[in-house]
């Protein structure tokens, strides 16, 4: 350790020594921005401001990863370690920081929260991480130039603070790069759209029905675009089906070469099962608020849907169901993303709300979900029914049509939707302490481990024993659930448009079955 400390100064008093150009201005100035975080959280206020969603979980990474070194560094290391701060006789006037520090020398605590803050933003991002790493570089090397810091100080901060951002993905998954696997399905070329019929619902979303349809017919010239009337639309975010969505694009279908909907998730789900019972290829233009099937599908623009239709490129989906079984009143549904009983529509209206009206819900899909949990637990009552027979009290039954990614309370993307399998998940009540466990399993990174947690893959799932009341949600939509149901699957019931160069993984497969 002599040697090291030996070497400690002598490349501190280099520092001292040096005049590097253009740096008296600046160095200083930025070291003290950086006290107690300031400098990252401005830039997190101001990358989260741009309203860039990749920006935004970059954002809260960063904060994160700045919370748990800050925490680390000035309240364990530096109280264990009593590093004595550098001699700064050496250390020109001009340089020093009006206020000296009078904490522990090691480690460096502005170093590591500049390495976590820039290291968690990189993890997410890595064009947002390379605009940030040369300033948290300078912050960390102020330290030593204003005399405030041994090298080693700045070195061992660096660490502590990478080490923070690392860890922050235990609690907080990071986002994987989606590679979507889809079974291509034969569908007819449209060029300029001749033989669609595109059903434009103009209750969904922020863009006008006129305004959409207009945009659609300059892309799609020979298509026919058909203006749900605005006052029409029901449900949340104003995207329900309602009867006379059903009734116009089961019109539509019947003059149809392939049927076209523009809406969000909920009118997505009405045309989808239009077209599986007419036979037809669906094309889907995102034009709700949340878009959930048009992402997992590598829809994010129109363009995207209209290269797929002049070309006649498209993909095999399942169709989900919600059939009454015998002796149960009620009408078969469909689902084509999810379904559950219980507090699972309170948590995703509750976390929607969190993430568009509250600085909270920029930190991102995951921790807003927490807060949200935690929130909604509070007042939620357990539901009783029996699951494929046997009984059961839960907080949520939730299934996915095809299996979703990640595991837990923040699921936000499929890579197939063809696989047949339903995705199931199931919170139990019937556990002591229940909503203390799932909530601290969900804080901590733990759920797929926890015993009040249960998942499975299966083709088809029966529930019974439903009390009256009892509601269930699917796609946005909510309705009263029969007292005993039947969820499964029509294998590749659907095909939908879709350019096969959104990635390199589409399989050729056979003719969608209908």
């Amino acid at each position: 350790m002599t040697r090291l400390s030996r070497l400690d100064r002598r490349v501190f008093e280099r520092v001292a020594a040096a005049h590097p150009p253009l740096v008296q201005a600046v160095l200083p100035r930025l070291s003290h921005a950086a006290d107690h975080g300031r400098l990252w959280l401005a830039t997190a206020a101001a990358m989260a401001a741009t309203g860039d969603r990749s920006a935004r979980r970059a954002a809260g990474r960063g904060v994160v990863a700045l919370g748990l070194a800050s925490l680390t560094t000035n309240t364990v290391i530096k109280y264990v370690a009593r590093r004595r701060r550098p001699l700064i006789d050496s250390v020109p006037l001009a340089r020093r920081l009006a206020r000296q520090p009078h904490t522990s020398s090691f480690p460096s605590g502005h170093s590591a929260s500049a390495a976590a803050f820039a290291t968690g933003v990189a993890l997410e991002s890595r064009r947002h991480g390379a605009l940030v790493a040369p300033i948290a570089a300078a912050v960390a090397f102020s330290r030593i130039y204003v005399g405030v810091h041994y090298p080693g100080d700045v070195v061992a901060g660096l660490v502590l603070g990478v080490g923070a951002a690392m860890a922050t993905g235990r609690v907080w998954p990071r986002r994987s790069v989606i590679r979507l696997v889809h079974h291509s399905a034969p569908a007819p070329s449209l060029p300029e759209g001749e033989g669609l019929v595109v059903v434009v619902n103009g209750g969904a979303g922020t863009e006008s029905a006129t305004v959409t349809a207009d945009r659609l017919r300059t892309l799609l010239p020979k298509a026919e675009i058909v203006e749900r009337d605005p006052a029409a639309a029901d449900g949340d975010e104003g995207e329900g089906e309602g009867n006379d969505l059903v009734a116009l694009l089961t019109e539509a279908a019947g003059r149809a070469t392939a049927l076209g909907i523009c809406g969000g998730d909920g009118s997505v789900n009405a045309a989808a099962a239009v077209s599986a019972d007419h036979g037809l290829p669906l094309a889907v233009f995102p034009g709700g608020t949340l878009n959930h099937f048009a992402l997992d599908n590598g829809l994010r623009r129109f363009e995207d849907t209209v290269a797929a239709v002049h070309q006649g490129e498209a993909v095999s989906v399942d169709l989900a169901r919600i059939r009454p079984t015998a002796g149960a009143q009620g009408e078969t549904r469909h689902f084509l993303n999810t379904f559950s009983i219980g507090l699972y529509p309170d948590l995703v209206r509750a976390r929607e709300s969190l993430q568009r009206h509250s600085p909270l819900g920029r930190l991102g899909k995951w921790p807003s979900a927490a807060l949200s949990l935690a929130r909604v637990l509070r007042t939620a009552q357990p539901v009783e029914m029996e699951v494929n027979g046997r009984p059961h009290r839960l907080w949520l039954i939730f299934a996915g049509n095809g299996l979703y990614s990640p595991e837990g309370f923040a699921p936000s993307h499929r890579t197939q939707l063809d696989d047949g399998l339903l995705d199931v998940r199931t919170v139990a009540a019937d556990k002591p302490f229940a909503r203390t466990r799932v909530t601290l399993s969900v804080l901590t990174g733990t759920l797929g481990t926890s015993r009040v947690y249960a998942a499975a893959r299966l083709p088809r799932l029966r529930l019974a024993g439903l009390h009256d009341g009892c509601t269930l949600a699917y796609d946005g939509e909510a309705g009263p659930a029969p007292a005993s149901l039947l969820l499964d699957k029509r294998p590749g019931a659907l095909t939908v448009y879709r350019p096969a160069g959104v990635d390199a993984d589409l399989i050729p497969g056979a003719r969608a079955t209908l």
